[in-house]
């Protein structure tokens, strides 16, 4: 084979390698709420997710032809391919640190900040397309804000329902609202799929732009199909870790605010997929779960782990970027 073949091999492979990771260090998050609650039982809520992951991944490619261009041109790069092997390294290395302390960081901004640290370190900063990174930036983090108000105000809509229905039974409550959690777990899962998986899918095409192998950002069946199936898989595997600290350390959930975390975040994850925009579902998830649960307790929400969380989120991007720009630099300038 040849040196490019080679290379784009290592790229698939590395790309569904951090599909996979994503499945099991994201998807948690989009079942967390319905087990913590006990509307789903662990070894289903996993099976349905992975499912619906795989289901949601096939659906669409707008956000997977956003990954392949706005960042930068892959059709002016002639180091594309060990640009790509670069991020990926990069993305893969920041998501096995944070599941591994049970930190639900985000794939989404590693993989961005990545892709621009290896670019930077392949290409320069001209490479770069500044307007297309930016406008990716600013929706990975008013996504988060969007997702906290819009959970703030259907809990509190919830409220007043509930309130002007006159049914506060707490056991009947919590009866129906963990039958309509199975429903908002249900769209979450297949939201996720649908925005999640295209980063793989994008990062691909990337490659394959690169290495002349396409000339188009289309993303071909058998692309979708390896990475709907990378995600599925991951996601059966279940990120415990993740699960525990969205499920019990931000805020105990209720059947309740756990179908508002659901419904917001799905709600939240789909426009952004229908615009072709990447966010982060760790974070437009954890957020919706804070802003349901301050609606309801604002007092008994666990600020040191939003502390740690917000924190994390922060020094994803420069982090990511300093991390694949160091590793392009061993890998093809050094080695």
């Amino acid at each position: 084979m040849s040196t490019i073949t080679i290379m784009l091999v290592i790229i698939v492979a590395l790309a569904l390698i951090f599909d996979f990771i994503n499945g099991f260090h994201d998807t948690a998050n989009a079942i967390a709420t319905s087990i913590s609650t006990r509307a789903l039982s662990p070894k289903f809520a996993v099976i349905m997710a992975a499912l619906l992951n795989f289901a949601g991944a096939v659906v669409s490619s707008n956000v997977a032809q956003t990954i392949g261009s706005k960042i930068a041109d892959p059709s002016k790069l002639p180091n594309g391919p060990e640009i790509v092997i670069a991020a990926l390294l990069s993305a893969i290395a920041w998501n096995l640190i944070t599941w591994y302390f049970g930190i639900p960081s985000s794939s989404s901004h590693t993989l961005i900040g990545s892709m621009a640290g290896a670019v930077l370190a392949g290409a320069g900063t001209g490479a770069i397309h500044w307007d297309g990174f930016i406008r990716i930036i600013q929706i990975l983090i008013l996504s988060p804000i969007v997702a906290f108000a819009a959970g703030y105000l259907i809990m509190i809509l919830l409220k007043f329902i509930i309130l002007a229905t006159g049914n506060t039974s707490r056991s009947k409550l919590n009866q129906l609202f963990r039958k309509l959690q199975i429903v908002s777990a249900v769209l979450l899962s297949f939201s996720h799929g649908g925005n999640d998986a295209q980063k793989a899918m994008g990062i691909i095409v990337f490659a394959l732009v690169a290495a002349e192998m396409q000339s188009t950002l289309d993303v071909p069946l058998w692309v979708k199909l390896s990475a709907a199936l990378a995600m599925g898989l991951g996601t059966s595997i279940g990120g415990w870790r993740i699960i525990k600290t969205v499920s019990r350390n931000l805020i105990k959930i209720e059947p309740v605010n756990g179908f508002a975390s659901d419904l917001t975040s799905s709600i939240v994850i789909q426009t952004s997929t229908q615009l072709g925009m990447p966010l982060s579902t760790t974070h437009v998830i954890s957020s919706s779960i804070l802003g349901t649960g301050s609606a309801l307790r604002f007092y008994d929400i666990k600020w040191v782990t939003v502390i740690r969380m917000v924190m994390t989120w922060i020094i994803t991007i420069p982090i990511s970027i300093a991390l694949a720009y160091a590793i392009y630099y061993l890998l093809f300038v050094v080695l």
